[in-house]
């Protein structure tokens, strides 16, 4: 016998809902099956508060979607194991700074220079939110994602092309930006515009630890011209609508989340009927009848009554388990993918196992003692996954964070008797 099996706690699940769904309105049942299964499918999905509708009025990072794209396919299937780091990437978009002036805006210095020079500095101001992470997740790495703008009048005239980019931790709250932590510095052209990422791992660890600690980030942009005083001669992308969402500053964390997953679900109480389950699933029949030539040949009263109980019996195999994410009611919150075939195994594990089967060693002595009847209590093999792929899952948490997941073990891919 095998292990946990997710697939059939999922099957159980969806065909609880269904069945709850079919029940007369009004009926008491049915709403408290419902309730509880679709509560079990929240923790299976580890989500501990529904998250609100907000499909399509809000949109999620290019970047969470280019990562979602990279590392499962449209169906949020893995593509290949190690793609991802951790299996949980949380991104915060900025929302300012609490007492910051402006919501977190820029502010501009000028200062003099040696000559007729004047030094500028520039500094803006990004604060995120990170309350959503939860207790007892591993922080591996920690990006500061911000968009550089292209300078709107070029001037090469001038001589400078270059400035300094610093990005500090910000050690004090509200309108005070004098106390700071240098984290990095970089020359940056004055020309181009991208994307420039930080690593911040260290300071958001603290944040993590201690959540009073968080202030927010600050970059400076300084440089040197001559004969001329110019304002937002550098500047990073911030929310100002539409136009700009795409470009916003994010701070994406990757975490192991160090949870074990409930694997299965069937409540002592509940028989699962294959007939019917399958009607509740809407499962198509695909009846694969074992045949195997050899064992009705020349053999005697014994293998021939054996090969005719065979010939009607469906062999174990894959068929098909298809999760809508709409008609359970998250289509609202969940970006990718729409749905997603679970797959489950079904069919019998008769002796002789063939090599079609996948069946281990154990399962085969298991077969032969349960046909030779050498034990009353010893069942025939069962018909499970013995190949599991992982689910890969985009959407808005309850704050309305974008949220990558992976879930082990969450498709079956082959079905094998054990």
């Amino acid at each position: 016998m095998a292990g946990p099996r997710p697939w059939l706690g999922l099957a159980w699940l969806l065909g609880m809902a269904a069945a709850a769904s079919a029940l007369p309105l009004g009926a008491g049942p049915r709403d408290e099956v419902l309730a509880a299964a679709l509560q079990r499918l929240r923790e299976v999905f580890d989500i501990e508060e529904l998250p609100p509708d907000v499909l399509p009025r809000k949109k999620p990072p290019q970047f969470m979607v280019d990562l979602f794209n990279k590392v499962a396919d449209a169906n949020g299937i893995t593509r290949a194991p190690g793609l991802l780091e951790g299996d949980v990437v949380r991104s915060f978009e900025d929302r300012g700074g609490p007492g910051a002036p402006g919501g977190g805006g820029a502010v501009s210095r000028g200062a003099p220079w040696e000559g007729s020079s004047e030094v500028r500095l520039h500094q803006q101001r990004f604060y995120f939110d990170i309350s959503a992470i939860e207790r007892g997740e591993q922080m591996l790495k920690a990006e500061f994602r911000v968009f550089k703008l292209k300078r709107k009048r070029v001037a090469r005239s001038e001589g400078q092309h270059f400035c300094k980019v610093e990005l500090y931790e910000l050690l004090e709250g509200g309108s005070k930006l004098q106390k700071k932590h240098l984290i990095a510095s970089r020359l940056l052209s004055l020309y181009t515009e991208g994307w420039e990422v930080f690593n911040v791992t260290q300071t958001v660890s603290k944040w993590v630890r201690n959540r009073n600690s968080n202030h927010g980030f600050l970059i400076t942009a300084t440089h040197t011209f001559s004969n001329k005083i110019e304002h937002n001669l550098v500047t990073f992308a911030k929310s100002q609508g539409n136009l700009q969402e795409s470009r916003n500053a994010l701070l994406v964390l990757f975490t192991n989340s160090n949870k074990r997953r409930s694997s299965s679900f069937v409540p002592s109480s509940t028989k699962l009927n294959p007939a019917k389950d399958d009607a509740l699933l809407g499962v198509p029949h695909e009846p694969q009848i074992i045949e195997n030539s050899n064992a009705s040949r020349s053999r005697g009263p014994r293998a021939a009554a054996v090969s005719a109980t065979k010939s009607h019996v469906t062999a174990c195999h894959r068929r098909e388990l298809y999760v809508d994410f709409h008609a359970i009611g998250w289509s609202g919150w969940i970006i990718y993918p729409s749905g997603y075939n679970a797959f489950y195994c079904r069919g019998s594990c008769l002796f002789p196992l063939g090599e079609s089967q996948n069946a281990t060693n154990h399962a085969t002595v298991q077969s032969i003692v349960h046909t030779l009847k050498l034990s009353q209590d010893v069942s025939t093999p069962c018909c499970v996954p013995d190949e599991l792929k992982s689910l890969n899952l985009l959407y808005f948490d309850d704050k309305e964070n974008v949220v990558l997941k992976n879930y082990k073990d969450m498709v079956a891919t082959r079905c094998g008797c054990h």
